[in-house]
């Protein structure tokens, strides 16, 4: 890990623990026996159909690189599920800088470059954040969340989710404009920026540049409609899943039977956000955005909200590392190496 992934580091960590302070000064007493009592009276059959569901997830997404790949190279699913795995494992334990192992494992074993990997992962995660906006625009729109407790003693918070679902809605369209204007004008495009940004930095201009460029390559491997359509139904459906994984963990436990599956979007996009402050191997900001939804959105005690976000951390990030684990052994891989060795090559 060099200096600047250190200091990141250290500085996420310390946020995460000024938010944690906080947050516990402001319950004053927590009653750490009553969440442990409530975890084990959690349903056992939910939990590992919520691990099910997220072990599914694995195999859409490889399928969905399949898809990606197919105008260069025609790799079944099953030769990228293990390197999907792996990466998402590399990603629960190393946090962000292990997101580059699963491109760097699939160039590496299809004789591919990784700058198109990188490309092909840039484009999966549009269709990602395309996918989640669209679920939280539609939750927000049929009035899923008006009878939320805290919606419906503060009608002005629902009011600015409806702003905020609309300005995602103009994101997802802006951002399939950008990614018309990329894919037809990409090199001409990553020039112009490349000019305008280098008076401020260099290294940041080219930077700008290989990213753009890659982004408009990655987005050559959508080469027709069909496959278009497929990536964008398998997106929806990924995130359909992960929801109803979310959905069965929340519903582990019997005082959070009134949770809907509209309920659990709005969680899921709370956890993702969240997770821009991650450390590895402990997450942190994930967990504290759902426990601080459940607790002001949905009136949710304390002790249940913290059991039920640190379950759906475990189930939705960490359930597939055990498995990845045994993989990067069969395999004779080190995380730790590949993560670093992606971050060079890249």
């Amino acid at each position: 890990m060099n200096r600047t992934r250190i200091l990141v580091t250290l500085a996420v960590g310390a946020v995460l623990a000024l938010l944690v302070y906080f947050q516990f000064r402001a319950w004053k007493e927590f009653d750490w026996a009553l969440m442990l009592a409530q975890a084990r009276r959690a349903d056992p059959l939910r939990l590992l159909a919520g691990v099910a569901l997220i072990y599914s997830v694995y195999f859409l997404r490889a399928l969905r690189w399949h898809i990606f790949l197919r105008p260069v190279r025609d790799v079944s699913p099953r030769r990228l599920l293990g390197p999907t795995i792996i990466g998402f494992t590399g990603l629960a334990l190393l946090g962000r800088p292990g997101e580059l192992i699963r491109p760097y494992l699939i160039a590496r074993r299809q004789g591919l470059t990784l700058s198109s990997q990188i490309a092909v992962w840039t484009v999966e995660r549009i269709f990602d954040g395309g996918a989640v906006a669209v679920f939280l625009a539609g939750v927000v729109f049929s009035g899923a969340l008006a009878s939320t407790p805290f919606f419906q003693r503060s009608p002005a918070a629902l009011q600015h989710l409806n702003q905020l679902a609309y300005l995602l809605v103009a994101g997802v369209l802006a951002g399939a404009l950008l990614a018309v204007a990329a894919r037809r004008h990409g090199t001409s495009l990553a020039a112009a920026l490349e000019k305008r940004l280098a008076p401020l930095s260099p290294r940041l201009a080219h930077h700008v540049r290989h990213r753009v460029q890659a982004f408009g390559e990655g987005l050559n491997t959508i080469h027709d409609l069909t496959s278009f359509l497929q990536v964008t139904g398998l997106s929806l459906l990924i995130w359909a899943v992960i929801a109803l994984a979310y959905f069965q963990v929340t519903h582990a436990y019997s005082e959070l039977a009134e949770i809907t599956v509209a309920h659990v979007v709005l969680l899921m996009v709370s956890s993702m956000a969240g997770s821009i402050l991650q450390l590895p191997a402990v997450g942190g900001g994930s967990q504290l955005a759902i426990i601080k939804v459940l607790e002001a959105v949905f009136a949710v005690k304390p002790e249940l909200a913290v059991g039920c976000g640190i379950l759906l951390w475990l189930v939705t990030f960490m359930a597939i590392a055990p498995v990845g684990l045994v993989l990067a052994h069969r395999e004779h891989l080190s995380l730790r190496k590949v993560e670093e060795e992606s971050h060079v090559e890249d």
